[in-house]
């Protein structure tokens, strides 16, 4: 089936590239009229004088493009063009964030004066900044490791003693802040 539909889709674009050439051609030929081409293009293609042909402003167009182009097929635009994320925006938004690091990406957007769509834009796919989570964790000393091998070691030998231990083993952690409130989605289980 799209086999079928490719085969009958490229017929109808040469037929189509056929067409425009042979109106950008006539109407060169015929000194830039529109409505000679017009009738040129009915005896060219045995149209009946009731069809429909390209219209006037069709035809001005077509001939415009191959100006502008030197083609008279159809050029696909190339895609959106970028209008924030230019070298500028992106020296901007870097600046920002070094000079002031520690500032939200929403306070950075308003002192640069961009989205914050586009900040974080800018940030993720020119500057391969990728947002993280705060992890706060005790700093161990060499003591903590030798306590902690201490207490492996115990556990394993209650473990082995009759089965005196057959629960699972839990460990909480939870983010404190300064004001007592807890964050309790770092509860580790």
């Amino acid at each position: 089936m799209a086999s079928w539909f490719h085969a009958i889709s490229a017929a109808m674009e040469q037929r189509i590239a056929q067409h425009r050439a042979f109106v950008v051609e006539a109407y060169f030929k015929n000194g830039d009229s529109a409505v000679t081409t017009q009738r040129l293009f009915h005896r060219h293609f045995n149209i009946s004088c009731h069809s429909r042909v390209p219209c006037c402003n069709t035809i001005k167009e077509w001939v415009q493009n191959f100006k502008e182009n030197a083609s008279v097929l159809k050029r696909k635009p190339r895609g959106r063009i970028p209008m924030v994320r230019t070298p500028e925006n992106v020296d901007k938004v870097r600046m920002a964030i070094v000079t002031s690091a520690r500032h939200s990406v929403r306070r950075n957007c308003a002192a640069i004066g961009l989205s914050d769509g586009s900040v974080r834009g800018i940030l993720h796919k020119d500057l391969n900044f990728h947002p993280y989570k705060i992890a706060i964790v005790q700093e161990l000393s060499d003591r903590d490791m030798a306590n902690h091998r201490i207490s492996s070691e115990q556990l394993l030998e209650m473990m082995n003693d009759d089965g005196v231990i057959n629960t699972v083993l839990m460990i909480d952690e939870a983010h404190f802040h300064l004001s007592g409130c807890v964050n309790k989605q770092d509860y580790c289980y």
